[in-house]
């Protein structure tokens, strides 16, 4: 029987109670009301800062903290040096780079360097061949028979004068004769030097060229087989043991530049970073095409190790100034930004994004964003940053 058929048959005074109860179920069977926009809208701030600050925070036990190796520091003011950012390369002065040519040209018969192969004074770099060798050491041998020939006839016209037999004319000629050829087999002698031949002795086709100087191979221009003219350059040697830096300067910073500043420089290849030393000896009185002036310095100390055309990042310093600063090692990188954390309490950091400045002596300059709050007075994490980042995201992996 329905409950609105049994309701009908109750007495009169029972009436009014059912319906009460009857409602009453009616409104409880109602769903929910689910909340409107303006109440979704009007969630607190401070809740949502919360939780983003939860997300940032981490707390570690006094063991974690030792094994981590956690110390902690303030930030505090240091003089660090500001001036230009510019790019360069290191390279060599003109003394320290060789180009090997073939005087006279002719055929590579052997070569076996390869490039960056170091070589010392005097080794051999290749052998070539030239008929003309054979020649041209024809003509000096022929030019020596015949100065001898002449020295004799000087010595004899020489003898006659003196004894008043010949006349002066025949002496005068026959000594000019002399320092003429004499002055031909000087000539062809330092031709053959020039090409390495042998001055006298066996005559032959092929020259030794060889190193003019110790360093290493930076460019090997031919193969066996391969016919070279005077005008070529063969290989190309370098002596790295006095490299330079060498930076551009856009025009409009050229008046803050002076000799004896000092450059701190970073390779392009070096992923650490890791910072260099050197001074400003010569700043370029001209203005490039594109604007820029060359300015050279000299790494304090040298390297051999470092090769020529590394492509390099500086800062030269026109000044220095008192900034904040954290030690390097105060500092994370991670998802492309800097961040550095400070101590909420005993045992519990917080990550706060970092804008890094200037750097010098392990030490780099650090500002933070309005919103992270004063920190003027805060305390860092100053090493074991990176155990922290580590723990962190560790934990937000794990949730």
């Amino acid at each position: 029987m329905r409950f609105s058929q049994r309701l009908s048959q109750l007495p009169g005074a029972w009436l009014p109670l059912a319906a009460v109860l009857l409602t009453g179920c009616d409104r409880a069977a109602e769903p929910a009301a689910e909340p409107t926009p303006a109440e979704t809208a009007a969630k607190p701030a401070a809740a949502e800062a919360a939780e983003s600050a939860a997300a940032e925070t981490l707390t570690l036990t006094p063991d974690e903290q030792r094994y981590g190796g956690i110390r902690t520091g303030r930030l505090r003011p240091r003089a660090l040096g500001q001036g230009l950012r510019v790019n360069g390369e290191l390279d060599v002065p003109p003394e320290n780079l060789v180009a090997v040519t073939a005087p006279l040209g002719g055929f590579i018969e052997r070569t076996s360097l390869l490039q960056g192969a170091r070589v010392r004074r005097g080794e051999t770099l290749a052998v070539l061949r030239n008929p003309e060798f054979a020649a041209l050491q024809e003509q000096y041998l022929q030019a020596a028979a015949q100065l001898r020939l002449a020295r004799a006839e000087f010595e004899r016209q020489q003898t006659l004068f003196k004894q008043e037999v010949a006349p002066e004319k025949n002496y005068q000629r026959a000594r000019a004769e002399m320092e003429s050829q004499q002055a031909a087999v000087s000539a062809l002698a330092a031709r053959l030097q020039l090409a390495g031949l042998p001055v006298g002795g066996a005559v032959t086709t092929t020259v030794t060229l060889r190193a003019p100087k110790a360093g290493f191979v930076r460019a090997v221009n031919v193969a066996p087989g391969q016919s070279v003219m005077p005008t070529d350059v063969l290989f190309e040697i370098v002596d790295p043991g006095h490299l330079h830096v060498e930076l551009t300067v856009f025009e409009r910073d050229a008046p803050r530049l002076q000799k004896g500043q000092l450059v701190r420089f970073t390779l392009g290849s070096d992923s650490l970073g890791q910072e260099r030393l050197a001074r400003v000896y010569l700043v370029a009185r001209t203005v490039g095409p594109e604007r820029t002036v060359r300015v050279h310095a000299h790494p304090e100390p040298e390297d051999p190790t470092l090769l020529p055309g590394t492509f390099v990042r500086a800062l030269i310093e026109t000044g220095r100034a008192q900034v904040p600063v954290l030690p390097d090692a105060a500092l994370v990188r991670f998802g492309g930004r800097d961040y550095a954390f400070t101590v909420e309490k005993p045992g519990t950091y917080r990550m706060v994004a970092a804008q890094r400045g200037l750097s010098e002596d392990g030490f780099t300059q650090v500002t933070f964003a309005p919103d992270a709050g004063r920190l003027d007075s805060a305390t860092f994490v100053t090493a074991g940053a990176y155990s922290l980042l580590a723990k962190l995201r560790n934990v937000e992996e794990e949730e």
